[in-house]
């Protein structure tokens, strides 16, 4: 598993209060997969509602609170498939 992944799964569960009521899946580009889901964030790449896929200057942009979920998804930084109403709930968890 990548640093990268690493250091995400840390900071998402620092981020979220408990977990997310749903299964999303964040793939950052040539690093790995986040799952989240009610028990909060860990490494994986299984079956989510919605996945969410960004490069790493994205992905650790959103997280760190300089890059904006719903600008990076309207500018083609990040892409959504499937639940686009889970995709807007995790958007509030990672605000």
């Amino acid at each position: 598993m990548s640093e990268v992944i690493t250091q995400a799964v840390t900071k998402l569960n620092e981020k979220m209060d408990g977990g997310f009521d749903g299964i999303a899946k964040f793939v950052v580009e040539d690093e790995g997969a986040i799952m989240i889901d009610q028990n909060g964030a860990r490494a994986g790449d299984e079956e989510a509602e919605v996945t969410l896929t960004a490069s790493r200057d994205t992905f650790e942009g959103i997280l760190n609170g300089d890059e904006n979920p719903t600008a990076a998804f309207m500018t083609g930084k990040l892409t959504i498939d499937g639940d686009m109403g889970k995709a807007m709930q995790l958007a509030g968890v990672l605000a």
